[in-house]
């Protein structure tokens, strides 16, 4: 059974790690309490009482510890994944991956030199079950060939929640990188795209004049060979949703279209997870809350086995590539300058 450990608890995603992890068969050794977020190692502990806190660099010199889980400050994730790997660990990363390009360029010659896996669990794509569900149905040729992917991932501020690091975008490396990640993720994925270009990009602050360097608006519009992807991502969730976003994907197929309600069908049926699928042959809604969340199992098969069944490297590198330029390239539109 393997053991792994985590290092850089400052996003709450890092207990989806640990919650898949063990799901999946792995050993929980550990975490660094380290943080930015006091009330998120709180409730880690309340949540794995029974979990030793441990030294950073005793997780990173103990030989048993094969896996460390990283969702530290995000300019400061890959510098930790490529510590790990040297340390002949496997890394699984919160996204994203890397702020910049010079850290993807650090985190692919680690990788060449080691031989460990460098891996970010798009938590949009790999812990939504209407996201794996219609992963199958695209595969299966449901709708078509794949020619666009419209993304949307508004989210709600949380303002009492956030650190300082949140404002600052060379922290966060930018609402494009932080955010539309996810959503760059799926348009390679669900068209089978092995590399885009930017066509165009967009940031913008319309809603925090105190705040004159956060980003609260993007927008990323990609290219690849067979097909488009428009990627809309905001601040803007209103306090009356019931969640903290009305994440969205719409994939259009030559032969039909699938959209995702990935956490609300708002006004309409309870729950989450809801894809509606429309082709020639039929018009349904599909309940994913019982689809198996298969990336944990496919990472831990590939620390076994030395194989790229849950996240290809190569994806992950164009993922980080693909966000950070669109980041860099993205024209300040609107609002607060």
């Amino acid at each position: 059974m393997p053991k792994f450990a985590v290092v850089g608890l400052d996003h709450g995603h890092a207990f989806d790690h640990v919650k898949g992890l063990i799901a999946a068969g792995a050993e929980f050794a550990g975490y660094c309490p380290q943080t930015t977020v006091p009330a998120l190692l709180e409730r880690f502990r309340e949540t794995y009482p029974e979990a030793p806190e441990l030294d950073r660099d005793r997780i990173f010199d103990d030989p048993s510890i094969g896996i460390v889980c990283i969702s530290a400050v995000p300019r400061e994730r890959a510098g930790l994944a490529c510590r790990a790997m040297r340390a002949g660990k496997d890394a699984m990363l919160d996204k994203p991956g890397v702020t910049t390009a010079a850290q993807l360029d650090e985190v692919k010659r680690t990788v060449a030199e080691t031989g460990r896996i460098f891996s970010v669990c798009f938590s949009e794509r790999h812990g939504v079950r209407s996201a794996v569900k219609a992963g199958k149905l695209v595969a299966e040729g449901a709708i078509g060939r794949v020619i666009q992917t419209i993304g949307m991932g508004p989210h709600r501020l949380q303002l009492p929640t956030r650190p300082d690091w949140f404002f600052d975008p060379d922290a966060f490396g930018g609402i494009i990188v932080d955010i539309a990640s996810h959503q760059i993720d799926q348009f390679l994925f669900y068209t089978g795209s092995e590399t885009a270009e930017v066509a165009a990009s967009s940031i913008g602050n319309f809603g925090m004049p105190e705040k004159p360097a956060f980003q609260d608006f993007g927008e990323v519009l990609l290219r690849s060979e067979t097909a488009s992807g428009y990627v809309r991502v905001d601040w803007f969730t209103p306090e009356a949703l019931p969640t903290w976003g009305d994440g969205r994907l719409t994939i259009l197929g030559t032969e039909g279209y699938i959209e995702l309600r990935k956490y609300i069908d708002i006004a309409g049926r309870p729950g989450k997870d809801h894809l509606f699928l429309v082709s020639g042959t039929a018009m349904t809604h599909i309940d994913c809350s019982g689809e198996k969340l298969e990336y944990f199992d496919a990472f831990l098969a590939d620390v076994r086995d030395r194989t790229e069944t849950a996240m290809p490297q190569a994806h992950v590198y164009e993922v980080c590539r693909l966000s950070v330029e669109a980041q860099a390239k993205a024209a300040r539109i609107g609002g607060i300058r």
